[in-house]
């Protein structure tokens, strides 16, 4: 073999050798699924996530806007002033079908009566203006009720397969979460999730959203929102239990998603939604 062409076998060697270093050093493998659990402290057993499949059911029918589940979720899991993990929307619809929400500061500090809104709302802003209970009794308020959301812990998920490092993904047990320390806070995330249930951490600078209080329920626990509610409007599950009651609501009673068209899977169901609501 003359010297040219040893030169060049040696140059096509050290560049494949070269082109491998890279990509080990480029590709992102996903990790065990232990591996990514943050939460669990280090020497408690990890959870056999086979014998669990998460569910959430909201009941609008007995939700009474008092923000009790979004102070509990802020203390819980120190969500940031501002942002939310968990909120509650209030809807106003009126005489002409004019819907107007409102969610002040997520709905933390409860609502307003509905007639006391309306008589501030009134005497602020144009008396005549739809939905505001003005204008010698036109555009009257005639239903009312609240709405808390979330994250939907869609199987079929849009923020997860828009994640560039797989730092959003869904465990075994059916909870979508966040893997922060691979997060990179490109907002990829926030931006493709329909419910709006994700934000940038402003100090961590990572994605942050609902999880369910995942520290909680791999210990036996329930949501902090669901532990608060005093009406038992919020109810978690295991969906693998047949004998747990939101099995038995869940088979019983007609459900509602948010926006179904999407086919995004929500994990997290409604009693009583209205078709206002979106």
């Amino acid at each position: 073999m003359d010297k040219k062409k040893k030169n060049r076998r040696a140059f096509i060697k050290s560049a494949g050798h070269a082109l491998a270093g890279l990509l080990m050093v480029v590709a992102i493998p996903k990790p065990g699924w232990a591996q990514r659990i943050h939460d669990i402290e280090v020497g408690e057993e990890i959870p056999d996530w086979l014998d669990h499949y998460w569910v959430y059911l909201i009941d609008t029918t007995k939700c009474i806007g008092c923000g009790a589940c979004v102070r509990a979720d802020k203390r819980e899991n120190g969500v940031p002033p501002m942002f939310f993990r968990t909120w509650v929307e209030r809807y106003q619809i009126t005489e002409d079908n004019h819907v107007h929400v409102d969610s002040p500061d997520g709905g933390y500090g409860g609502f307003l009566p509905e007639d006391l809104a309306q008589l501030l709302t009134s005497a602020e802003k144009d008396p005549a203006g739809p939905g505001r209970g003005g204008g010698k009794g036109k555009n009257k308020v005639t239903k009312g009720f609240f709405v808390p959301k979330m994250c939907n812990h869609c199987r079929n998920t849009p923020c997860t397969q828009v994640c560039p490092v797989n730092a959003s993904y869904q465990s075994p047990d059916g909870v979508v979460l966040v893997d922060k320390t691979r997060c990179i806070g490109c907002s990829y995330c926030v931006q493709a999730c329909p419910y709006g249930s994700r934000y940038i951490h402003p100090e961590k600078h990572t994605a942050d959203k609902c999880t369910w209080c995942y520290h909680r329920i791999t210990k036996g626990l329930m949501p902090a929102c669901v532990t608060v509610c005093p009406t038992g409007a919020r109810k978690f599950g295991d969906l693998k239990d047949e004998s747990s009651e939101i099995k038995k609501l869940l088979a019983t009673q007609r459900l509602n998603v948010l926006k179904p068209e999407l086919n995004t899977e929500p994990f997290c169901f409604y009693i009583g939604l209205d078709q206002s609501v979106r």
